[in-house]
């Protein structure tokens, strides 16, 4: 049996360059949380499907639990931890709390980057639009009633004082 060849790499992660090695298997998520000491972002389903490893990569949403960290070289990547200066992210934070949107929290650094995307996408998202955007975000506990009203507290403070459309937000 031969040792598995590690691949440099070389990427930005909440804004700092970071140089390393990983295995060519080795998923985003797995590198942030072992080599990069990045827990916030949470490993569920392992498929891709429950959204709890969303984070941003070149400003969108990506599964971090499907994604080889090797095909992240040159991109930017922001988890969690790279928000805890972001006037929005605080805003979420707030309104998630105030509307009761969180519970066991496992599920809550995927959201919450998912309702940035959202609130930095669609200034005029409905409910509807909003329920449709979190579909890819799984949560056992709230019943996402207070995720939606969270979501639509920052959207509807945000277009109460002008706010339109974030200057860094990807258009699908």
């Amino acid at each position: 049996m031969s040792d598995t060849i590690k691949k440099p790499i070389e990427l930005v992660i909440n804004r700092v360059k970071v140089a390393a090695f990983v295995e060519p298997r080795t998923h985003l998520a797995d590198f942030l949380r072992e080599q990069q000491l990045l827990c916030g972002t949470n490993i569920g389903c392992e498929q891709g499907v429950c959204g709890a490893c969303t984070l941003l990569v070149d400003g969108v949403p990506t599964r971090s639990c499907i994604t080889p960290a090797i095909a992240c070289a040159g991109a930017q990547v922001q988890s969690i931890e790279g928000f805890d200066e972001d006037p929005l992210m605080a805003q979420l934070r707030s309104a998630f709390s105030a509307e009761h949107a969180l519970q066991c929290g496992y599920c809550t650094p995927g959201m919450l980057m998912t309702a940035r995307d959202i609130v930095s996408r669609l200034p005029d998202a409905d409910d509807a639009r909003v329920r449709l955007e979190l579909s890819g975000n799984l949560c056992r506990c709230t019943g996402y009633v207070g995720l939606v009203r969270a979501i639509r507290r920052v959207l509807d403070a945000r277009r109460d004082v002008g706010v339109v459309r974030q200057p860094d937000a990807v258009t699908a």
